[in-house]
């Protein structure tokens, strides 16, 4: 759930907390969902550790009315086909192949959000209720319930979002195969010989997002946004204290007659411990395009060109679709 969705927000590295206006906006910040006027789609993948994790999105949003709207996402992050070896050897001490199966692991993200105008103009809020899948084949499997509260607020063409993620901390409670895990149990002496915690807890995060759009000679465009990403531990952020550490993000989207669009962002900094005891500040620039006509815009991303950061690259697509187009 941290990871991100849409192609377009990842190519300005996330910073869209205050720009968000469509069906993506249930993961970015709810408010945005208000923006809608019919109905929209958005599908996206990619592929991380050299095409052995699969980050697949699905997301539906709606307006209400001309004050509320509504949406649902799905998102799963897996990685298929591994190999279980727990019963590689048999009863007699010897190795069959035969013996090896496969299984799992993956996160599945389920989202229902809402989202209304306040009666200040300007104003706008929205609500996320999440339900969280976590499967390990059959191992090990885990529910979890979280809310999100995000709120939007433009003026003289400024835009400003605050997005606060698991505002009553978002439990996971995980039920264990004991028999399953008695097979593991010894297989390095004196470890794993007690069952791992049953509960995982997400802390509550904030995101802080400021973003103007300035119009140049009428068919080009510049959208500048910034964010603001604070989590309440010390970490390795660019800032870091006991209280709050904050990592900051900045993305850039040149656009042409509102058909075309170029995107570039940095984020991710973080300190870096090196092999010599230093640290140096790592981060991660993404770049990304985008296509839009009558309805459908096609996204694509490249997170973390260059490998300045300890994450690594990733190719990201999304599709984003107005059904309102079918019916015209």
């Amino acid at each position: 759930m941290n990871i991100g969705v849409d192609a377009a927000a990842l190519g300005m590295s996330n910073a869209v907390v205050a720009t968000t206006r469509d069906v993506n906006s249930g993961y970015w910040n709810p408010a945005g969902l208000i923006h809608l006027e019919d109905h929209q789609v958005s599908l996206m993948h990619a592929n991380y550790f050299a095409n052995i994790a699969q980050y697949d999105y699905l997301a539906y949003a709606s307006s209400i009315d001309d004050r509320s709207a509504w949406g649902i996402s799905l998102i799963r992050f897996g990685v298929d086909d591994i190999l279980n070896t727990t019963e590689l050897i048999d009863s007699q001490g010897n190795i069959d192949y035969n013996r090896i199966s496969l299984f799992s692991t993956a996160d599945y993200g389920f989202t229902f959000s809402y989202a209304r105008k306040l009666p200040v103009p300007g104003f706008q809020y929205g609500v996320n209720t999440k339900v969280i899948r976590r499967i390990i084949g059959k191992f090990a499997s885990s529910w979890g319930f979280g809310f999100d509260v995000g709120i939007q607020f433009e003026k003289n063409d400024w835009q400003f979002g605050l997005m606060l993620r698991d505002i009553t901390t978002t439990y996971n409670v995980w039920n264990i195969d004991e028999a399953e895990y008695k097979k593991i149990a010894n297989a390095i002496p004196g470890e794993n010989q007690e069952l791992p915690e049953s509960t995982e807890i997400t802390a509550p995060k904030v995101q802080l997002g400021i973003a103007k759009k300035f119009i140049i000679h009428y068919d080009y465009s510049i959208l500048a946004a910034a964010n603001m990403n604070m989590r309440f531990a010390k970490t390795n952020d660019l800032i870091s204290t006991d209280f709050v550490s904050v990592d900051p993000a900045v993305g850039l989207e040149f656009g042409y007659t509102d058909l075309v669009f170029l995107r570039a962002g940095v984020g991710n900094f973080q300190n870096v411990a090196q092999l010599d005891s230093s640290e140096k500040v790592g981060f991660q620039p993404n770049i990304g395009l985008g296509f839009k006509y009558k309805g459908i815009q096609i996204d694509y991303a490249l997170t973390d060109l260059g490998n300045q950061s300890t994450a690594l690259y990733s190719n990201i697509f999304s599709v984003k679709v107005d059904l309102g187009m079918f019916r015209n």
